[in-house]
């Protein structure tokens, strides 16, 4: 039943075919047996998704049940959620427990969703290959040897490796899109402001994302129309009315305009992927399809501009943590600079550091005007080239990388992950829709196409990646991992 989409399980439940509890027993048996190689979980509440599971099998007897009813996710571990440890994979937080619930993990229990536990993750959403994290690196289920990206890495290998139905991700950068990737999966970054940031730890407020990562785009669906309505507790969320995404997931895409860059698609692609891209975007025109030539100038300064204003932020946003109000204290510190310096020391990543420092030195009076402010103008080009490029197409399509999943330990070098982030960045620089569907595989590892869409035009992309799913079968391809005891 784990190979199963959210709508089967959903049908199943209601059928009698099989209950929730046993649905979730399932999966937790899957996590115990996996979880140890594969990494993907940082904790498990296995009581409290039994408790759970018992609930829903009530409301599954009732007719307030909706699709999520019953079904096993998982949060990435920057969502709050009450009682149960969130510690955005740091040291820092390693023992912290809210007292609150996020707007994302509130609506899926609201829905009856199954709670199996925080998945892994790159510490406080900084790095593209999740081996950044406290708790340890995480197996990409397709390859072992292999990184799953980052930072959703975690969420990405708990779906790809069938130990959940679903799970939350955050996007800043391209932390759903690139591990759904090189995960296989079906990962969608909504428009900024869609889904309420309010109890997720914040890395760059200005680009933050929350979203989902499934294993189809009708999944995908299901789980965004759950999270993506109003919540007046965040200021930057947009006042706009639910959205049921299922309703059009089936609208024909005759006619449908795709934009392409060409410098997107140059020498420094890995030609499996430009392969498998091509071929994609043939198959959309025989769906009726057309292809327009678009330009986007500005976004070659992307991969500056962005690890100017991210560490900015984030050195504003990670300053609360100083081992005094909560999270990780040193011990025996000779004063309160003391307390200071080895409690964030001692509690932060290097990677983590690194973007602080960086971001403390843009933000600097000497510096703000060279760097800061003059990011903030190139970012305005950016998202001016979008609105310019939308005029003449209805979505873009590019990659999400530049080559399939590296292997662990390869990306050592910060600069070559930053540049890693090519593809993805202008997009939430920009504020835009974004989702990565499977398209194939560049040897063993998978392949996956990037749809970016106009301001919140999320119902056409998971329209246009359904009807792509309808017609090729990418995204029912599993990893084979024979050890697991079912």
């Amino acid at each position: 039943m784990y190979d199963k989409t959210i709508l089967e399980q959903a049908k199943a439940l209601r059928s009698g075919e099989i209950s929730s509890l046993e649905l979730t027993k399932i999966y937790l048996n899957r996590i115990n047996n996996l979880n140890s190689e594969i990494n993907a979980f940082i904790s498990i509440d296995e009581q409290g998704a039994l408790e759970q599971a018992k609930q829903a099998d009530q409301r599954l007897k009732t007719a307030d049940a909706s699709l999520l009813t019953g079904i096993p996710i998982a949060h990435k571990d920057l969502f709050c959620t009450k009682g149960i440890k969130t510690t955005c994979a740091s040291r820092m937080l390693s023992n912290f427990i809210p007292p609150y619930e996020s707007h994302v993990s509130e609506q899926y229990k609201q829905h009856g969703a199954v709670m199996l536990g925080k998945t892994n993750m790159d510490e406080f959403g900084m790095g593209s290959t999740n081996e950044n994290s406290f708790f340890g690196k995480v197996k990409n289920p397709w390859d072992y040897s292999a990184i799953p990206g980052g930072s959703s890495g975690g969420s990405a290998a708990a779906v790809a490796a069938g130990m959940v139905a679903a799970a939350t991700g955050s996007d800043t950068g391209g932390s759903i899109r690139q591990p759904a990737s090189h995960c296989g999966i079906t990962g969608i970054k909504p428009t900024y402001g869609r889904v309420s940031r309010y109890g997720m730890i914040a890395y760059a407020s200005s680009l933050d994302q929350a979203g989902v990562m499934t294993k189809t785009a009708e999944d995908a669906a299901i789980m965004l129309s759950a999270i993506a309505n109003y919540d007046c507790r965040d200021s930057t969320c947009a006042n706009m009315p639910n959205v049921d995404y299922r309703k059009t997931i089936n609208n024909s895409i005759e006619g449908l305009k795709i934009g392409i860059y060409k410098d997107h698609f140059s020498s420094g692609l890995n030609p499996d992927i430009a392969n498998s891209i091509n071929t994609a975007i043939a198959e959309l025109k025989k769906l009726g399809a057309t292809i327009v030539d678009i330009e986007l100038p500005h976004s070659k300064y992307c991969i500056p501009v962005y690890y100017v204003i991210a560490p900015a932020e984030a050195s504003s946003n990670l300053a609360r943590f100083d081992g005094v109000h909560f999270g990780y204290r040193c011990d025996n510190p000779k004063d309160l600079q003391d307390l200071y310096i080895r409690s964030r020391n001692e509690g932060f990543g290097e990677e983590v550091k690194r973007r602080i420092i960086s971001g403390t030195f843009v933000l600097s009076k000497s510096h703000q005007g060279e760097f800061y402010k003059k990011a903030q103008q190139i970012r305005r080009l950016i998202k001016d080239d979008f609105i310019d490029a939308f005029k003449s197409c209805d979505v873009i399509i590019s990659p999400n990388v530049s080559k399939a999943a590296c292997d662990l330990g390869v990306m050592k070098d910060p600069l070559s992950m930053y540049l890693s982030d090519l593809y993805t960045l202008s997009v939430n620089l920009a504020g835009l829709p974004a989702m990565s569907v499977p398209v194939g595989f560049s040897g063993s590892r998978p392949v996956g196409m990037q749809i970016i869409g106009k301001p919140f035009s999320e119902a056409h992309l998971l329209n246009i990646a359904h009807k792509f799913q309808q017609h090729t079968d990418w995204h029912q391809q599993q990893p084979t991992i024979s050890e697991v005891i079912d």
